[in-house]
C-alpha cells in the first residue's frame, strides 16, 4: 500500500487495520511520516474504540466498519475526499466520551513500540520464523531477534507465546 501510494499519489486511500506484513495503522504512520497527504479511510471489521482512536492518531480521516451499508461507505469516501472527518454516529459518541475521559495522551503499551518492532511482532504472530522475518523486512536474522527481545523487554513479556498473545489482544493480527 505504501509503495502504491507513493507511485500513484491518490486523493483517498481505503485501508484495513488487519493486513498481512504491515497493518493499516502502521502503514498510515509511514505515509504521514513520508509526507504523503492522501486522506486515509479505514474500512475495518474492528469497532473497538482503542483501535479507532489509534487509527485517527496515525492519520486517519475517516473510519467505517465492514458492516456499514454501501450508502454509508460512499458517504464516508465523499466526506473524506472533501477534507472532512467521517466516523459513524454509533462510534462517534463512544469515541468522544473516551477521549474526554482519558485525554489525548497515548497511554497504550503498544505505542512504545517502533514501527519496525510492530512489524516484527505482527510477522511473529503470523507464524513467521526469525529468518523469514529478516528476509521479509530486509534485515538480518540477528537483527530480527534483537527486535523481538527488545519488544519482550519493553512489554515485560517472558515468552514468544506471550508476545503472540499480546499481538492478538491488541488485534495486530
Amino acid at each position: 500500500m505504501v509503495d502504491m501510494a507513493k507511485e500513484h499519489r491518490p486523493d483517498v486511500i481505503v485501508t484495513d487495520i488487519s493486513m498481512p506484513h504491515l497493518n493499516g495503522i502502521d502503514a498510515a504512520r509511514i505515509l504521514r511520516k513520508e509526507g504523503i497527504g492522501a486522506r486515509i479511510l479505514f474500512l475495518s471489521m474492528h469497532a473497538d474504540l482503542p483501535l479507532v482512536e489509534e487509527a485517527f492518531r496515525a492519520g486517519a480521516s475517516g473510519y467505517v466498519t465492514k458492516l456499514c451499508s454501501a450508502e454509508e461507505f460512499v458517504r464516508a469516501i465523499q466526506c473524506v475526499a472533501r477534507g472532512t472527518t467521517y466516523i459513524p454516529p454509533q462510534l462517534a459518541g463512544d469515541l468522544i466520551s473516551t477521549l474526554l475521559t482519558t485525554g489525548l495522551q497515548d497511554s497504550s503499551r503498544e505505542a512504545v513500540l517502533t514501527v519496525r518492532q510492530r512489524e516484527v511482532l505482527q510477522l511473529l504472530a503470523e507464524g513467521k520464523t526469525m529468518k523469514e522475518i529478516g528476509g521479509l523486512l530486509s534485515i538480518s536474522t540477528r537483527t530480527a531477534e534483537s527486535h523481538k527481545y527488545e519488544i519482550m523487554r519493553q512489554l515485560g513479556v517472558q515468552t514468544t507465546a506471550g508476545l503472540i498473545r499480546y499481538a492478538v489482544q491488541i488485534k495486530l493480527v
